[in-house]
């Protein structure tokens, strides 16, 4: 059976434009008649990705690169250094191979056209297939085996599109969705001067002027993770792969003009359900959006969610199997802190893991 693990978070952002659209503007998104601050989902997921070297072992995380000959290269020549070998020209060894699987390489030092995702553990897969040589370098099945074996944990959770080869896809057991503030935003500007250090004492005016476009909101955030579809890719490193995205998913901020505005925050609420049915996404809880008032948009935020989340397992979806919050008090949820919240989904995961997805 089936085991999402639901991430709802409300956090506010204080003036910031972690996200911005190609004119320099904070995103936005219309919802509900109102316009939003938005933040990407790739914004966040990058950002996760970030967060993990922190949070679990370097191994764990792959590289999305067009440098792919590069990759396989240093692989080779750390396999023949342990084998005490010599090998000659380890980029055509390694184009051979890549080449079997049917990836588009233009050449060894620019890679492929578009953006791969790879493990480390694939480009040995890669490299000790290479160092066979003949046939064995050139057979398209072996090739594409050795880029589909030892996913890292990030490509687990957040998937591989390739386009040379659908057959080379990853499915993500992660969803991010896009974050949107739970209230109506207007952006703001900041008008700015830079000073002229080396200016003379009798000159007027500015080096340089310029002006940033700016919010600041209370934002819902959701993401969703499938546990079955992880532990189908990472086995026995389930447990600390939830742990380790839930972490990240928590802790990550989007570094957009960060050093301008300093808006690195943590959560004001973290609600996380354990479901086996389907995830459920609860922005609509936030369709009409929270007016302002003396409280400010936090407390009305977690009330809002509180209730639709009541409404929907009343009438459209059964109650979670379990659910846990931080910083507030939601019916049917057990009240805890972060260390503590890892520990229960650390004991879900291991759970589930042991008895191979059952009850």
């Amino acid at each position: 059976m089936s085991k999402f693990i639901d991430l709802h978070v409300l956090q506010t952002v204080p003036p910031s434009c972690i996200n911005r659209d190609d004119t320099g503007s904070p995103k936005t998104a219309v919802y509900g008649g109102v316009v939003r601050a938005r933040v990407s989902s790739q914004a966040w997921k990058h950002a996760i990705r970030e967060a993990f070297p922190e949070h679990m072992p370097e191994f764990y995380r792959g590289s999305r690169t067009k440098q792919i000959i590069p990759m396989v290269t240093e692989q080779i020549e750390k396999i023949a250094k342990e084998q005490g070998i010599t090998v000659d020209n380890p980029e055509k060894l390694a184009r051979t191979v890549l080449t079997a699987a049917k990836l588009t390489v233009k050449d060894d030092k620019q890679g492929t056209d578009a953006l791969f995702f790879m493990s480390d553990g694939q480009a040995r897969a890669v490299a000790e297939l290479a160092l066979k040589g003949g046939d064995a370098a050139k057979d398209k099945k072996a090739a594409q085996e050795a880029l589909m074996s030892n996913p890292s944990v990030d490509m687990a959770l957040f998937g591989r599109m390739v386009a040379d080869d659908k057959s080379l896809n990853y499915d993500a057991a992660a969803q991010v969705a896009h974050a949107i503030s739970t209230h109506g935003v207007h952006t703001e500007y900041d008008y700015f001067t830079a000073v002229d250090d080396r200016s003379k004492e009798d000159s007027s005016g500015a080096g340089h002027i310029g002006t940033v476009e700016f919010t600041s909101s209370t934002m819902y955030r959701y993401a969703t993770l499938n546990v079955t579809e992880l532990n189908e890719s990472v086995g026995h490193g389930l447990d600390d792969a939830v742990t380790a995205f839930v972490k990240a998913f928590i802790h990550s901020m989007p570094t957009g003009k960060q050093n301008t505005f300093a808006n690195r925050t943590l959560p004001d609420m973290v609600y996380v359900t354990i479901r086996d049915d389907q995830p459920v996404n609860l922005s609509g809880a936030y369709e009409k959006a929270v007016r302002k008032g003396n409280d400010g948009y936090v407390t009305a935020s977690i009330e809002r969610l509180a209730q639709y989340a009541e409404t929907v397992y009343t009438e459209f979806a059964a109650p979670p199997e379990a659910a846990f919050v931080i910083g507030a008090d939601i019916k049917g949820a057990k009240r805890v802190n972060e260390p503590e919240l890892l520990t229960e989904l650390k004991k879900i995961a291991e759970a589930y893991r042991e008895t191979g997805g059952g009850h």
